[in-house]
């Protein structure tokens, strides 16, 4: 973890039963688009913050912090959109996942 506190939330992700169906209930009742959707898990941006709508399979319910200590921890993983992250656990056991949107160059350094 970066030796200075994080500060900021990138995304909030909740478990849902049917990802298209919540992209679609989500698209009708908010004014939110899309950046990415499939049938395991979807990202919503709101104007404030992006929601990741998960299955209970692929991700635990979580939010993310802004990490770029991510690129280089050892339990980090590259996910199917660039991503780099890592899980931790506060006191109670919630999962906070640490994101780390990286350049083409950092990519290629990985």
């Amino acid at each position: 973890m970066n030796s200075s506190k994080l500060n900021t939330i990138d995304h909030l992700a909740i478990q849902v039963d049917d990802i298209s169906q919540s992209v679609s209930w989500y698209l009708k009742n908010y004014t939110c688009e899309v950046i990415y959707a499939d049938d395991t898990w979807a990202f919503l941006q709101f104007e404030n913050i992006k929601i990741a709508l998960v299955t209970n399979d692929q991700h635990p319910d979580h939010f993310a912090v802004l990490d770029s200590s991510a690129l280089n921890n050892k339990n980090a993983i590259k996910h199917r959109d660039g991503t780099i992250s890592y899980y931790t656990k506060d006191l109670d056991d919630n999962y906070i996942e640490h994101i780390y949107y990286p350049s083409n160059k950092d990519l290629k350094n990985k």
